[in-house]
């Protein structure tokens, strides 16, 4: 489940050789320790060997870096954030681990109808569906349809109600904590965000039980309609 993301702090030496603090642009999410390793084993066998990897509101920066360090080389990341903190520490994790398959961050906002990617072979979206209005997920759907290609992968992980009903009691109280914060914000309905899958041309999902009362969705692009020739 998602929680707040954090500022490290680091000492560094003056040129004085008096010690003074820096902040370090990498930004810690506890709960990325916890969900890590279960969701890179349930995401892993639907990745493509190669290609590029499209990730939407990346956050922090832990979990694209925690996928591409374990993936082949030829599969390239592109992670992306509307905030400037966020796009500074994913580049910060990055540079941290030294990873070549991760490119620079990218300004993107999920609800735009221009995204900076015209074309990638996996969407990633982790834990933004209930931390955002419901355009953006609107959003996310048309810019993943758009941009994937024919039984291209859309992995989508976070916290849902089902059949109408929060399926824990810590999901309910994280529900109205989130809409505290922001009235559009909150856990989603998982018959809402398949049917808004669905009618944007993506197959119905193949749901995994995650820890912490999470799922993972995992849709794949519908073949889109064969354009033909005409012999006239």
């Amino acid at each position: 489940m998602y929680s707040a993301v954090i500022a490290n702090m680091r000492s560094t030496t003056s040129n004085t050789g008096a010690p003074r603090m820096t902040i370090d642009p990498r930004r810690h999410s506890p709960a990325i320790a916890r969900n890590r390793d279960p969701l890179r084993a349930v995401l892993q066998p639907h990745l493509p060997k190669r290609g590029l990897v499209l990730e939407i509101a990346s956050g922090s920066g832990e979990h694209v870096v925690h996928i591409a360090a374990a993936s082949s080389p030829d599969l390239v990341f592109q992670p992306t954030d509307p905030s400037p903190a966020a796009i500074a520490s994913i580049d910060a994790w990055t540079a941290a681990h030294g990873l070549a398959n991760v490119r620079p961050a990218l300004a993107l906002d999920a609800s735009s109808p221009q995204w900076p990617v015209a074309h990638a072979d996996a969407v990633l979206c982790i834990n933004m569906i209930h931390i955002a209005p419901w355009s953006a997920a609107e959003g996310l759907m048309r810019g993943a349809a758009r941009v994937l290609p024919d039984n291209g992968l859309l992995y989508v992980y976070g916290p849902y109600r089902r059949d109408g009903r929060h399926t824990s009691p810590s999901n309910e109280r994280f529900d109205e904590e989130l809409r505290e914060q922001n009235e559009a914000w909150g856990v989603r309905d998982l018959e809402a965000v398949v049917a808004l899958a669905t009618r944007n041309g993506f197959t119905h999902p193949i749901i995994e039980q995650m820890p912490a009362n999470n799922l993972s969705l995992i849709f794949r692009r519908r073949p889109r309609p064969s354009q033909g020739h005409s012999n006239l």
